[in-house]
């Protein structure tokens, strides 16, 4: 994990989610922008050209790798894609630091809440 440290400092949030998506199955990449709309609540939208961006770079940095081709009902091709194991250990990584980020949050909100008023 320490080459994570090194080689990939905070994730962006869309490279994130894309992780996060590919987690439990492959999808192509119109399936990706929907599942991160829903995991989002509908709070985080992904256009073709950032998503496609973003693949891109994370096909160079080996997180995630070709998972084969399928036509849709439409006749259109979709490129189907999927974690490597090596981007396994980047969300697991990352993962772990947004929950130490939220335990963090939590702890300091809780004394926010709960702190006596300051007089100056």
């Amino acid at each position: 994990m320490n080459n994570y440290i090194t080689k990939f400092p905070p994730l962006t949030p869309v490279v994130f989610h894309v992780l996060l998506a590919l987690a439990t199955s492959e999808r192509h990449g119109y399936d990706i922008i929907k599942q991160i709309a829903l995991d989002s609540n509908q709070k985080m939208i992904v256009g073709n050209g950032t998503l496609y961006g973003s693949i891109k770079r994370m096909l160079d940095d080996n997180l995630i790798e070709p998972a084969g081709e399928k036509m849709a009902e439409n006749g259109l091709i979709r490129k189907y894609y999927k974690l490597t194991s090596h981007g396994k250990k980047i969300l697991n990584a990352e993962t772990e630091r947004y929950l130490q980020l939220a335990f963090i949050i939590k702890e300091r909100q809780n004394r926010f809440n709960h702190a006596s008023p300051q007089i100056a």
